[in-house]
């Protein structure tokens, strides 16, 4: 086995729907990536059935991206949100089991563009809290054999878990079957000292990777050390997806918060193949 080259719906759009399904799969299968990673921003925008059906149809592997927007928190919120939080990670996970997904990946802590100051002790009573509310999630995703990849993000999306160090320290109360980490090649550009560094680091709870430019673009049209980072997936024998992930700008919430103020390529299309095609390319120099 080795590691998977894939991409999130993203890049094409916000909402995914069921007509966008029957579109995206079998394009980027046809083209050659090999996973493909179904965003859910809220319980009905498409049919798990379906996407179970066309992800078989066209052999390639699903994952879920579960979204998190304003009003989506599970810790420093009211109970009733954190329930209402705790739910819907919940329902990625049966999302999951339905389509056949191993993986549901994001940033499941606070809401992407929350961001407030914290103290050392409120930080470390927010870790304390997270590992209590993220347990009954877990559980759950344990039962069914689906395994929670948690992602940091850049400090100007979240003040809460922005590197690896900070993400590990988050999840080790959790149990690691079913609770591990997403590292994000764009957040890390950001906020790693030594992004290599931070990869080998993430080694023992690394079960998904987000791959695309410094500045959320396409991959290999960067300024990224993507040499390093392959010695680093040859030395610890990667073998999980490596997704492009980036947004369309055509939905306001969605750009906002990610920062998308621009085009990041001539079109969605062109930024897949080209990434896919990279992205290929660097497989194939660290497990050739």
């Amino acid at each position: 086995m080795t590691a998977t080259i894939g991409v999130n719906t993203f890049v094409w759009y916000s909402p995914l729907t069921d007509e966008d399904l029957r579109v995206v799969i079998p394009k980027v299968a046809g083209w050659g990536f090999e996973t493909i990673e179904l965003v859910l921003e809220n319980p009905g925008d498409w049919t798990p059935e379906l996407a179970a059906e066309l992800v078989r149809e066209h052999g390639i592997q699903p994952a879920v991206s579960a979204v998190v927007p304003p009003g989506r928190n599970i810790v420093a919120a009211s109970d009733e949100e954190i329930a209402r939080t705790q739910d819907f990670y919940r329902h990625c996970v049966d999302v999951a089991g339905i389509v056949g997904a191993r993986i549901v990946g994001g940033p499941m802590y606070t809401a992407v563009g929350r961001t407030w100051r914290l103290t050392a002790d409120e930080r470390r009573q927010l870790l304390r809290e997270y590992a209590e509310n993220m347990k009954p999630v877990a559980d759950a995703a344990g039962e069914v054999g689906v395994v929670l990849a948690v992602e940091a993000l850049n400090r100007y999306e979240t003040s809460f878990i922005n590197t690896v160090e900070q993400l590990l320290e988050a999840i080790d109360p959790l149990p690691p079957e079913s609770v591990g980490l997403l590292f994000d090649t764009y957040h890390a550009n950001i906020e790693e000292k030594d992004p290599a560094a931070a990869l080998r680091a993430a080694a023992p709870r690394l079960r998904a990777m987000q791959v695309c430019a410094n500045d959320r673009g396409t991959p290999g049209d960067d300024h990224i050390d993507w040499g390093a980072y392959g010695t680093v997936l040859r030395e610890i024998g990667y073998e999980g997806a490596m997704s492009i992930e980036t947004f369309t700008p055509d939905n306001e919430i969605i750009a906002t918060a990610a920062s998308i103020w621009r085009e990041l390529a001539p079109s969605p299309d062109a930024l897949a193949r080209d990434g896919l095609a990279f992205l290929q390319g660097w497989r194939s120099s660290w497990t050739g």
